[in-house]
């Protein structure tokens, strides 16, 4: 079962896949078509998911992980 903290290493995961930077959407989308089967396992997260996946991209960010962009994020 996944947990918001799993969140993190999906974003930096859909980024290093992506060359290090990638639209919100897409990354949504590679979290969704490598982990689809624990979302639909994890209870209320897989209702909150992609909300979530923000705050922890604020997470990130705050521990120099990664750079939000206007309409993208990078790896720092």
């Amino acid at each position: 079962m996944a947990a918001k903290a799993d969140l993190q290493e999906w974003v930096l995961e859909a980024l290093r896949d992506s060359g290090g930077e990638a639209h919100l959407t897409t990354i949504a989308k590679h979290i969704w078509e490598k982990h689809e089967a624990e979302l639909r396992a994890s209870g209320d997260l897989f209702y909150t998911w992609q909300y979530d996946m923000r705050w922890q991209a604020q997470h990130l960010k705050k521990a120099g992980k990664l750079e939000k962009l206007s309409r993208s994020w990078r790896l720092a």
